[in-house]
């Protein structure tokens, strides 16, 4: 049976095409509060779960031990587009680890923000392991593998102690077991799990309520949440939808996307989490499906981010990026205030 239409790309009178979906939002006991689509379906969580990715850094005593606070933190858990900003925190964390940024295995990359990677190439220099977007959590890793006692050389092998940490925290909060989620490498080249999509839903409800946590487990999502709500610009980048939903609702909402379109977020005074897959891996319909999720939660993130439209080049909209009629409907079984 085919995941369900979530949203429609209009020109005109007509529905041009169509993206196909499933969405999950789970309570922290495990309950399902909605499923759309094939929700047993394993996906990759790509970067929707640097958080997870970020919990051996904090555990491990790292922070405390090479002075990172909440910019390290959340540049560990970003995405981040390659400002000059971006690009001075991960710098200082490697100063801080007495290393060559040479070593990061996601390799040199050239920004993922339009604007920065205009200025790398108009400096005439080269793009470094630094720009590229996923250089904090690779930062995180060496930094968690110094910390564990660990020699870091090998961080992103599924079998480095660092990756079994991570597999962990993700086996236990997800309720997954380790040997039941499908492992492969992510474009940074790290290992990237599969699971459920339901179950990345009860993973983000974990971090929503982590009471059930043991108490050092507990303090480091905790504090993850806090660094990344301080600091929402170095978890993705000025004007994303990350950033600007999480710098006009800290405390409430906490959200992430992933390739391949993926999203995941926890709604921490509700204590739910949820998490959606679009078939097709397109971003534009990750981003138009999250958000009429998060307003239907959470009433003040309506018009937080606008809608998109199609625009030629000479700015005429000639149509719009929207949810379908059937995603209403299962959007409305959540309820509304």
């Amino acid at each position: 049976m085919a995941n369900p239409v979530l949203v429609e790309v209009t020109r005109g009178r007509l529905v041009e095409s169509v993206h196909r979906g499933a969405v999950a939002v789970a309570s922290a006991d495990g309950s399902l509060r909605l499923e759309a689509g094939d929700v047993s379906h394993p996906v990759f969580a790509r970067s929707a779960i640097k958080l997870v990715q970020a919990l051996p850094m904090v555990e491990s005593g790292a922070c405390e031990k090479f002075g990172f606070g909440d910019a390290e933190i959340a540049l560990a858990c970003g995405s981040h587009t390659g400002t000059p900003r971006h690009v001075a925190v991960a710098r200082g964390m490697v100063e801080r680890l007495g290393i060559d940024a040479s070593c990061l295995v996601c390799g040199a990359a050239a920004p993922s923000g339009n604007a920065a990677a205009r200025t790398v190439a108009a400096s005439g220099a080269s793009a470094t392991t630094l720009h590229h977007t996923c250089s904090g959590k690779h930062l995180g890793f060496v930094a968690a593998a110094i910390a564990r006692d660990e020699n870091p050389d090998g961080y992103g092998q599924p079998g480095h102690g660092v990756q079994l940490a991570v597999a962990d925290a993700l086996a236990c909060m997800s309720r997954t077991p380790i040997d039941a989620m499908t492992v492969g490498m992510d474009g940074c080249a790290v290992p990237t799990f599969a699971l459920p999509l339901a179950d990345l839903a009860r993973l983000y409800a974990q971090i929503a309520d982590s009471s059930a946590q043991n108490g050092p487990r507990r303090e480091a999502i905790r504090r993850v949440l806090a660094a990344c709500w301080a600091e929402p610009e170095l978890v993705s980048g000025a004007g994303r939808t990350d950033t600007v939903v999480m710098s006009a609702l800290p405390g409430r909402v906490y959200m992430k996307t992933g390739a391949e379109g993926v999203y995941c977020g926890a709604l921490p005074d509700l204590g739910l989490g949820f998490a959606l897959k679009i078939d097709d891996g397109a971003a534009r319909a990750s981003a138009a499906a999250v958000m009429p999720l998060i307003e239907r939660l959470v009433p003040e993130a309506r018009g937080l981010v606008k809608r998109s439209v199609l625009r030629t080049a000479s700015g005429i909209e000639v149509g719009a990026i929207r949810n379908s009629a059937a995603y209403g409907r299962h959007l409305d079984r959540l309820g509304s205030d």
